[in-house]
């Protein structure tokens, strides 16, 4: 059965489109009868209006774009759920696509969202070239998990350097001096969480050991497959990261926490998972979705033109994969 119209609409309640049409917009012109009577007509058709369709006709758009980096990661579900809860109260709708964390695909995705006309758009964990966001930026943007300088773009971040400078100092207290870190390659954020590591460690007198990588399980596998020993403790690049060093060191016959400790960064549901209990550093990821809806619509409204800059503080998780490194063999 094909999509009833408003034309429908208006015939079974037997008035005219564009009486229909004031009332979908919630006009305070029509009577309270009108009113009622198409609201029943389309209740009882299953009509509904189309968010796009009701955009371009009233040049008012309740439809925000957001695009997703990597949709395999847990962590992007977790910020888009904060980010819808906040954009629906306000009254407006989400459409979501991905950029596959692939620089030329986010353009494409960048381009496909602005042809909705939205009224703004998120950008989560963003690897698409700074240019392309300026390009955009005459719409109102807010960038995830990504720095910017424009004065259009509002920005919601973690602070990188000191969850990683955390993840550090607990591995450090537990008694750990060979801590390797498997970074997020060009990843968003993968930079300051890489600098932190390396000044926690510089603090304490310890050399690092960096291994590049990328926010992915088949990313962490690899490195430590490739990584040689001697190292006691793993700071991965996220959740999703740690889950692979998880998998290859079990290959390879290493305990966790007995041999080997490890760490992870998000705190998704991954991570509290009983049969896994991984140590990682806490996002808000709800509050993160939260701000970024807050700041679009803010904008959307005009009620203001200054950026928002918010860095938000992680906090550290303890679970079951990070305990005293094993002591060295006994002297002959």
């Amino acid at each position: 059965m094909a999509r009833p119209t408003m034309e429908d609409v208006a015939a079974r309640a037997g008035v005219s489109r564009a009486l229909v049409s004031l009332v979908m917009r919630g006009s305070p012109k029509v009577s309270a009868a009108r009113r009622a009577a198409v609201l029943t007509a389309a209740a009882e058709l299953g009509y509904s209006p189309h968010a796009m369709a009701r955009s371009l006709a009233s040049r008012t758009s309740h439809v925000l774009g957001v695009m997703v980096s990597d949709l395999h990661n847990p962590f992007w579900a977790e910020v888009v759920d904060g980010l819808d809860g906040h954009a629906r109260a306000a009254g407006f709708e989400l459409v979501i696509n991905t950029g596959g964390r692939s620089p030329a695909r986010e353009r494409r995705a960048l381009r496909s969202l602005t042809s909705f006309r939205p009224a703004g758009i998120a950008l989560l964990g963003p690897v698409v070239p700074s240019p392309a966001i300026t390009a955009a930026a005459d719409i109102p943007l807010v960038l995830i998990s990504r720095s910017s300088r424009l004065s259009t773009v509002d920005t919601v971040n973690d602070d990188g350097r000191a969850g990683s400078a955390l993840a550090v100092d607990h591995l450090v207290a537990l008694g750990h001096r060979h801590i390797v870190h498997i970074d997020g390659g060009t990843g968003s954020q993968a930079a300051p969480r890489r600098t932190g590591y390396r000044l926690a460690m510089a603090r304490y007198g310890l050399a690092p050991r960096v291994v590049h990588g990328e926010y992915t399980e088949a990313a962490g596998a690899a490195a430590i497959r490739a990584l040689r020993r001697p190292f006691t403790a793993v700071i991965a690049a996220n959740d999703l990261n740690a889950v692979g060093v998880l998998s290859a060191l079990a290959e390879a016959g290493l305990r966790v926490p007995a041999d080997v400790s490890v760490v992870g960064y998000d705190n998704t549901w991954l991570a509290a998972l009983r049969h896994i209990g991984l140590t990682t550093i806490d996002q808000p990821r709800a509050e993160m979705g939260r701000l970024a809806a807050s700041a679009l619509i803010s904008r959307v409204r005009g009620e203001r033109t200054k950026p928002v800059r918010h860095l938000l503080r992680p906090t550290l998780v303890t679970r079951a994969t990070t305990g005293p490194p094993p002591a060295p063999d006994p002297m002959p």
